[in-house]
Parts: structure tokens; sequence; C-alpha cells
């Protein structure tokens, strides 16, 4: 079954950077959509960063020109890197797949989710 694993979150303080990587197996990496969700305490879900099976990346506009999305078909794994952190990109990060979806929005057409890592930015 398909699986994914986050890692890379921790704590750092405003101005820092972190790279969170997901790692997938269970199906064919590269042919579905994968993406980087986010969620704070109190708050709904939002998509931080989507790339499609061409390569092709989305962004939330409250990261573009400080994260980067990535994907190595060699390793079947999903970075985020994720520079100038602020405070409120503190949250639980999500990887995520899906064969069909490629939207940002909250995710909810997204079939296949990891457990999650944890990104704490003190200011």
């Amino acid at each position: 079954q398909v699986q994914l694993v986050e890692s890379g979150g921790g704590s750092v303080q405003s101005g820092g950077s972190l790279r969170l990587s997901c790692a997938a197996s269970g199906y064919t990496y590269g042919s579905f959509c994968m993406g980087w969700f986010r969620q704070a305490p109190g708050k709904e879900r939002e998509g931080v960063a989507v790339i499609d099976s061409d390569g092709t990346t989305t962004y939330d506009d409250s990261v573009k020109g400080r994260f980067t999305v990535s994907q190595d078909k060699a390793k079947n794994t999903l970075d985020l890197q994720m520079n100038s952190l602020k405070p409120e990109d503190t949250a639980m990060y999500y990887c995520a797949a899906d064969p069909f979806s490629c939207a940002l929005g909250d995710g909810y057409e997204y079939n296949y989710w990891g457990q999650g890592t944890q990104v704490t930015v003190s200011s």
C-alpha cells in the first residue's frame, strides 16, 4: 500500500531554515501529484506547495520565494526547503499524494497522507 513518511521537522528561530523530506513507497513514484500541507492549532489545513508528475510546481502566496518543493524520482522522495522562516509558519506539516488531484487548496482531494512532522518557529 502507499506509504508516506515525513522527516526533518524541528524548532528554529525566525529567519532560519529547515528541510523536510517525505519518503514514498507503494506506488510508481513520479506518477502521482505530491504536495506539502500544513495545519496550525485552531486553523484549517492549507496547501503549501504541490508538484505534479511533470515537475510543475505551485506555491501558496505566503511561501513564494521562501520555500522550494522538489522531488527525487530515483530516491522516491519529496523535499521542502524552507528558508526565511516566520513564526506564522509554525504548524504540523504533512506530505500527501494522489493519482489525480494536484490541487493546492485544503488537500481533501488527496487520498494518501503521511503522519506529519512538527515545525516550530520562534520569534
